[in-house]
């Protein structure tokens, strides 16, 4: 089977490029231009199951591009999941002094999302079959925990209303959409960024990954608008 992972030259995404491959199953790891080197290095890593695309997932006319190469050389996807995102924080929104945070958290969540789903969609429609997990974010769920990153609270609780409504309009399609909300990951930049906090306590991107390739198999098949909490201890 192929699957798409987009943000996959990540921490994450790779983790799960990894266990699909593992698995038997075939990968397009999306990512943008400036994560060529490591995209490269993954779809070398993993051998010709896996294909690496650079490319802007908010572009149309690039993921026009990217899935008639996928079609050629894997297949057409089944599954997909949506990782490309990012965190900036750091101001409570009373003392932002510009709309750079706000704007960068819609672009790097929520048009990543839109983007991607509306690319997706439509063929997994016409065939009747497919599984979508958007990576959302306990601030979806629990805003108060974000506070000083009002954009990304705001922009991942945007990406799983987009997901669920996707999935009811969908649903009677054969194709599901289901969101995870993961705490903190335990990623080398996360353990950079924040030193004195207890790593062990966070969500492995193993177990994330292990959460996530449950919901893109059959086992999940009655499974669709969920919004699964994955907290760890965090």
């Amino acid at each position: 089977m192929s699957i798409v992972i987009t943000g996959a030259a990540g921490a994450l995404g790779s983790a799960l490029a990894r266990r699909v491959v593992q698995g038997g199953g075939k990968v397009a790891a999306l990512d943008v231009p400036r994560s060529a080197e490591r995209l490269t290095k993954l779809a070398a890593d993993l051998g010709p199951s896996c294909i690496g695309v650079s490319m802007d997932v908010t572009s149309q006319e690039a993921w026009t591009a990217a899935l008639q190469r996928i079609e050629r050389e894997l297949g057409a996807p089944v599954g997909a999941v949506l990782v490309a995102g990012g965190w900036r924080g750091g101001a409570p929104l009373h003392a932002e002094t510009d709309d750079g945070v706000w704007r960068a958290m819609i672009d790097m969540n929520l048009e990543s999302a839109h983007g991607s789903l509306r690319a997706l969609l439509p063929g997994m429609v016409a065939r009747r079959r497919g599984s979508v997990v958007v990576i959302g974010s306990r601030a979806a769920a629990q805003p108060w925990t974000s506070a000083g990153a009002s954009g990304y609270a705001a922009s991942k609780a945007a990406v799983v209303a987009l997901a669920q409504t996707a999935a009811a309009e969908v649903l009677e399609s054969g194709v599901r959409i289901n969101a995870v909300l993961p705490s903190t990951l335990d990623t080398p930049a996360n353990r950079s960024s924040m030193p004195n906090v207890d790593p062990t306590r966070w969500v492995s991107t193993e177990s994330l990954s292990g959460v996530i390739d449950f919901l893109l198999s059959d086992a999940s098949r009655d499974v669709s608008g969920a919004t699964l909490p994955v907290y760890g201890r965090a």
